[in-house]
């Protein structure tokens, strides 16, 4: 638990030597106070690589750097307050080794994030946003090794009755000020198969809060019924530095490596990808400009970054972590997911680096990709060249400038309506006046 505390100023009685020493100290104390002043002006002003030390409470590392890119360039429009949780809800996870790095680890990056990023404030009465910090996706099957996540309902539930127990923010705004992580297949319906998710919907709980997830379509969907950001799927960056190679021909023309069943099992009607990548399978995995494995490779990422075109077919849900990858390591990636919401278009550009195919089109993968080497590859490569792309895709530690989660703060900021605090300011104001 936090706990909320406010000092107060006591007024000592001294004596007539007191007050003399006293005064003594001041000036004393004055004195050093503007040559140190000065002198860390001076190292700030001649040394552009220092930065400012920022020192916060429930912080396992209490010095966070900060670059001064960082202070100027983050927005700070609003405060956002982090729970400081029971470990049962985030920190007791991370014991398996797994938990901060696969695919759904934006819950980890993000809470990390935070809570050394300028707009986190100590003190929740000066909030206009609450973040709560819970780690759903980190229960990992002992049958296929895959995160399970049938306990992300009722581990939410109790997270939401703690904050709401201990503290009045939760219930005076019905949550509507309050942020969660659901970046699971079908968000924050949390289930893998779309049927059941739809079925089961958002909790109701969860209804009227800001939910960061990477799930999203252009069409009504129940898993969608919420106020929601758009976020990417988590990819290390540290592994996208290691996969590229620079000044390396990419030798390869279109890849995919990935799951694809040649057969695929029949799920009450519905099969995984919808076929779509059974049939690339069985239309491309002999072509000869066509690298198409269905074996797992740890270094399959050094493949995109050999790669022309890398191909994002849907799976069980629309999204992929391919796009993050394709995208970060240059490969022009090949959408095939019919009416797929991509995150923060207004940062990336989408239609200038990517290329979309319909589902009923798969079967003429080879001549568009062809058609499109021919035409405007260059155009399209030279603008996935553009740094702003990749970066607004990666999640860092501390927060970088245009990075993942900056562009969720950057999000958070156009949402200040929803912000109990906010929207009573005004009226504060008109009393106060």
């Amino acid at each position: 638990m936090v706990e909320i505390s406010r000092t107060s100023k006591k007024n000592p009685f001294l004596t007539t030597n007191q007050r003399k020493n006293t005064t003594f100290y001041f000036k004393f104390f004055l004195s050093a106070s503007f040559s140190f002043y000065f002198f860390t002006f001076f190292l700030l002003t001649h040394n552009p690589n220092l930065g400012l030390i920022h020192h916060h409470h429930y912080v396992s590392n209490s010095n966070a750097f900060v670059s001064k890119a960082l202070v100027q360039s983050e927005p700070n429009d609003f405060k956002l307050f982090v729970y400081d949780l029971p470990p049962e809800f985030n920190a007791d996870w991370l014991s398996d080794g797994r938990c901060g790095g696969h695919l759904f680890a934006s819950e980890v990056a993000i809470h990390r994030a935070l809570l050394t990023s300028r707009v986190r404030c100590m003190d929740p009465y000066e909030a206009d946003f609450f973040f709560v910090p819970v780690y759903v996706s980190c229960n990992f099957s002992s049958v296929n090794g895959l995160p399970a996540i049938a306990h992300a309902r009722p581990l939410l539930a109790s997270a939401v009755a703690a904050i709401s127990r201990e503290f009045p923010f939760w219930n005076r705004s019905g949550g509507a000020d309050h942020i969660f992580v659901a970046s699971h297949d079908y968000g924050a319906c949390f289930h893998a198969m779309e049927h059941e998710a739809m079925a089961d919907g958002i909790p109701q709980f969860l209804k009227n809060s800001i939910i960061l997830q990477t799930f999203g379509v252009k069409y009504k969907h129940p898993c969608q019924d919420v106020e929601n950001i758009l976020i990417p799927p988590y990819i290390p960056p540290e592994s996208v530095e290691e996969s590229v190679v620079h000044g390396r021909r990419r030798d390869i023309f279109a890849f995919f490596r990935g799951k694809m069943e040649v057969n695929p099992k029949n799920f009450g009607g519905r099969f995984y990808g919808k076929r779509v990548r059974t049939l690339i399978w069985k239309k491309f995995h002999r072509h000869r400009r066509f690298y198409i494995k269905r074996q797992r490779f740890a270094g399959y990422r050094s493949e995109i970054s050999r790669s022309v075109f890398c191909l994002c077919p849907l799976g069980w849900a629309p999204w992929s972590p391919r796009l993050v990858e394709s995208v970060a390591l240059g490969c022009v990636p090949v959408i095939i997911a019919d009416g797929i919401r991509l995150p923060f278009p207004d940062a990336v550009d989408w239609p200038g680096i990517s290329l979309t195919v319909a589902e009923r089109d798969v079967g003429k993968l080879g001549r568009i990709l062809e058609r499109v080497a021919a035409t405007n590859l260059s155009t399209i490569q030279n603008n996935l060249r553009n740094p702003k792309n990749r970066q607004a895709l990666l999640f860092h530690n501390p927060i970088q400038p245009q990075d993942a989660t900056w562009q969720v703060i950057r999000n958070l900021a156009k949402k200040l309506d929803r912000s109990f605090r906010s929207s009573r300011l005004p009226n504060q104001l008109k009393n106060d006046t």
